[in-house]
C-alpha cells in the first residue's frame, strides 16, 4: 500500500473505466487508487462523478456500495464550510485558470487534510495551484 490520496473526478472517472473485456481502461490510474491506503473522496467529487455517470447507474451504485462499504479504504469527506470558504479563496487567487468549486474544493481538502496527493486527469490546473497559508505547498499529481 501507498499514501493516502485525494480523487479529483477525473482521476476517479479513469481509475474505475474498464473496457468491455472488464480490464482497467486506464491501468495507471486503477493502480494508484487501488494501491493507496485511503483514497478520499470530496462531497462534491462526488456530485460531479455521478453527473458523468448518468447513462450508467449501475456504476454508479457499485461506486456508492465501495464508498461507504468500511472495509474499503475509500473515506467520503463532507465539504466543511470553512472549505468552501478556502476554495473561493484558491479560485480567486488562481482566477486565470478558473477552478470553480469542485477542483477548489479538492485543493482545500488537500490542504485542511495535509495530504497533498491527487488523483486527476486535470494536470494544467492541479500542477499550477498551490495551497497552504501562503500558497506555497505544491501538489503531487497521480499517475
Amino acid at each position: 500500500m501507498s499514501q493516502p490520496l485525494i480523487a479529483d473526478t477525473g482521476g476517479l472517472l479513469r481509475a474505475l473505466a474498464r473496457k468491455s473485456n472488464g480490464k482497467p481502461s486506464f491501468p495507471e490510474y486503477e493502480s494508484a487508487l487501488t494501491s493507496a491506503d485511503l483514497v478520499i473522496v470530496p462531497a462534491l467529487v462526488l456530485a460531479e462523478v455521478d453527473y458523468f455517470l448518468r447513462n450508467e447507474r449501475s456504476a454508479m451504485r457499485k461506486l456508492i456500495a465501495e464508498l461507504f462499504d468500511p472495509r474499503t479504504t475509500y473515506e467520503y469527506e463532507f465539504a466543511l464550510p470553512a472549505d468552501v470558504v478556502r476554495a473561493l479563496e484558491i479560485d480567486a487567487k488562481f482566477k486565470d485558470l478558473e477552478l470553480g468549486l469542485v477542483d477548489g474544493t479538492v485543493a482545500a481538502v488537500a490542504e485542511r487534510r495535509k495530504l497533498y496527493r491527487v488523483l486527476t486527469t486535470d494536470r494544467r490546473d492541479f500542477s499550477a495551484i498551490r495551497v497552504g497559508p501562503r500558497f506555497s505547498q505544491p501538489l503531487e499529481l497521480l499517475p
